[in-house]
């Protein structure tokens, strides 16, 4: 039966969960940033500008049907992969990677167009090459080939952080679509056979710093002024808050500047030394709710194509959460992984409100037709 309230087709408590991220956010980023010395605009204005922006794609991506953008997903993925070449010619460099375009006094990270692209375009494929019984190898090779594409360009910038989300995202959603039991087997047989010589080939594409992380991840005492600082640093700021925090504009491992990156991949831990255990208790319940609420809302959506591209971006934005909170904890190696809805940063922000928006929208459907 169709509703015809448009109001009571949004779900509130989902939006809320969202504001209330973003709030959290753009504050903790005034907290981390606001005795920063250099002039310009301050980058909480910047945050809350990007959000503006964000929404606008939100709504977009709430009240376009998915099944229009999923049309749109192969056009979509080909200006993404251009846009990665064109990061290799003209792409500006910084801390050691040549990751961002720079368009009328604006950059933005095509790679974070190109984890979006990636995950609509084998969600399109297998929407619309169903496999009843599951797919075979030979079936699973053009999705392989779209997966891989992207994923070699992005090493090349380097960014192994996106690289491994689009892959982890990409084999979830192989996984969710099954692979038939005789050939998972014999692919899990090649995959073992072939683990030393593909974890070569992996080892030899890093960069030198790359490696260094790596090896820092598993014994960061060893050079705890240089490479495991980071780590370090981002260990002390989240114990020193205890289980009540230091308060608001109280982080002293931001503030005194012990803490690199405080606005983008460690802004958790900024939060953490200013909330302690209550207000991260509080953060992952709501990250929590979220996530479980995405769920729901694949699950239950009214076709094939809902339940994919539903189920990919829920995997997309925990990914990036558990890498993003697992790296300042020291758990996870540092892959340059920010916090979605709360890291700085324009590009990040404004595809994860587009994701979010789609799946608003497929839940839409769901009570549309229910």
């Amino acid at each position: 039966m169709l509703k015809k309230n448009p109001l009571a087709l949004i779900d509130w408590k989902a939006l809320a969960i969202i504001a209330v991220i973003l709030f959290i956010g753009v504050l903790t980023i005034f907290s981390a940033t606001y005795n920063s010395s250099g002039g310009g605009i301050p980058l909480y204005y910047k945050q809350a500008g990007w959000i503006a922006i964000g929404m606008v794609f939100f709504f977009a991506g709430a009240t376009i049907d998915y099944q229009t953008i999923a049309k749109y997903a192969y056009p979509l993925y080909a200006v993404s992969l251009l846009l990665l070449v064109l990061v290799m010619v003209i792409g500006r460099s910084g801390f050691g990677a040549q990751r961002w375009l720079s368009v009328g006094g604006f950059s933005f990270q095509p790679s974070e167009l190109a984890k979006l692209a990636t995950v609509l375009a084998i969600t399109r494929y297998f929407s619309d090459y169903p496999a009843r019984y599951g797919y075979t190898v030979k079936e699973l090779f053009i999705p392989g080939v779209v997966i891989a594409i992207p994923v070699l360009l992005v090493l090349k910038q380097p960014d192994l952080g996106t690289a491994l989300v689009i892959t982890f995202v990409s084999l979830g959603l192989i996984y969710l679509v099954r692979i038939r039991s005789k050939f998972f087997g014999l692919s899990m047989l090649i995959g073992i056979m072939t683990f030393p010589f593909l974890w070569q080939l992996f080892w030899e594409s890093l960069k030198g710093y790359q490696k260094i992380r790596l090896m820092t991840f598993v014994n960061p005492m060893a050079d705890p002024r240089g490479t495991g600082y980071h780590i370090i640093q981002s260990k002390i700021a989240v114990g020193s808050g205890g289980f009540m925090g230091k308060g608001l504009f109280e982080s002293t491992q931001s503030h005194l500047n012990f803490l690199p990156a405080r606005h983008t991949d460690f802004i958790f831990s900024v939060f953490s030394e200013e909330w302690g255990f209550i207000g991260l208790a509080v953060l992952m319940l709501l990250y929590l709710g979220l996530i479980t609420w995405g769920l729901d809302t694949a699950i239950k959506s009214r076709d094939r194509l809902g339940m994919l591209m539903g189920s990919s971006l829920v995997c997309l934005f925990t990914c990036y959460c558990l890498i993003n909170i697992g790296m300042t904890l020291g758990i996870v190696p540092v892959v340059g992984i920010p916090l979605p809805l709360m890291s700085y940063g324009g590009t990040s922000l404004i595809t994860t409100l587009f994701s979010l928006g789609i799946l608003f929208n497929i839940k839409k459907k769901r009570y549309l037709f229910s």
